[in-house]
């Protein structure tokens, strides 16, 4: 059965799995840092002449399309290959996938390269995937919507897909199109510092790496995450002592600690 594990992350603290991350200019240094802090050891390769060499190398890779270009779609379609075809987890982070018809046609095309063993998306993202209407606004998405419309769209997409995704929002949906998770908790500072869903998709990595049950990973990472937030936020005073303090609460917190905060239920 599916539940959050947080006995992983003495296994990614032991192990200190090399965790390939395809990043974005906006949040690079912080899911770089975030990886360290909870155990792992990021490598925030970019090149696609070295996508092969560097897959071969790693655990899990962490593709995200946000500040794109041509050369990184090209590095991100390599690494996603070679990664999956060594049957090693990729993780996908469609970052504002329809804030432009250029940027939806590229992710696209990576996920007819390969598939991916989880999408990491919020509401705007999801519907630009699924042809609808997006309620994106440039690369974020303003409304949350409700959670049944976040859970409806995270299992149609998983099925779609034929992957497992993780729907961020006020709640978070974790589906393989079929059994449901909701998560939930954390602290709407979240909001505040940019580059959090991003560092939730290093998460996911970063669990998977060690973890094969893809589910179990992705639970176990954003239920880990929220209990970072709500710890986060007991220990500062405003948004950038809130960033730090989510890497000190990475680094520190233990399995019994984030067991205390886990808001974790399954649905179906």
């Amino acid at each position: 059965m599916t539940t959050p594990d947080f006995s992983l992350l003495e296994t990614v603290r032991l192990r200190r799995p090399l965790v390939h991350c395809v990043s974005n200019i906006v949040s690079a240094g912080d899911c770089a840092n975030l990886a360290l802090a909870a155990g792992a050891s990021p490598v925030m390769a970019q090149a696609p002449e070295e996508m092969e060499a560097i897959a071969a190398a790693s655990d899990a890779a962490v593709l995200n399309t946000g500040t794109p270009d041509g050369e990184k779609f090209r590095a991100c379609i390599l690494c996603g290959r070679e990664t999956a075809g060594r049957n090693r987890p990729v993780i996908l982070d469609p970052v504002g996938v329809g804030a432009s018809p250029w940027r939806l046609e590229r992710v696209e095309a990576l996920l007819e390269s390969f598939t991916p063993a989880l999408l990491r998306a919020n509401l705007g993202e999801a519907q630009a995937l699924l042809g609808e209407e997006s309620q994106e606004k440039g690369v974020d998405s303003p409304a949350g919507g409700t959670f049944s419309q976040r859970a409806e769209a995270a299992r149609l997409l998983a099925r779609r897909r034929g992957t497992a995704v993780l729907l961020s929002g006020p709640e978070d949906a974790v589906t393989d199109g079929e059994s449901l998770w909701k998560i939930s908790g954390g602290s709407p500072r979240m909001t505040q510092v940019t580059g959090t869903g991003c560092m939730l998709s290093v998460l996911c990595g970063v669990f998977a790496a060690v973890e094969p049950d893809i589910l179990r990973a992705a639970v176990t990472a954003a239920a880990f995450w929220r209990a970072c937030a709500r710890r986060a936020e007991e220990w500062s005073r405003g948004p950038g002592g809130f960033r730090a303090a989510l890497l000190d609460a990475a680094g520190t917190l233990t399995a019994g600690d984030c067991a205390a905060d886990a808001r974790a239920e399954r649905l179906g």
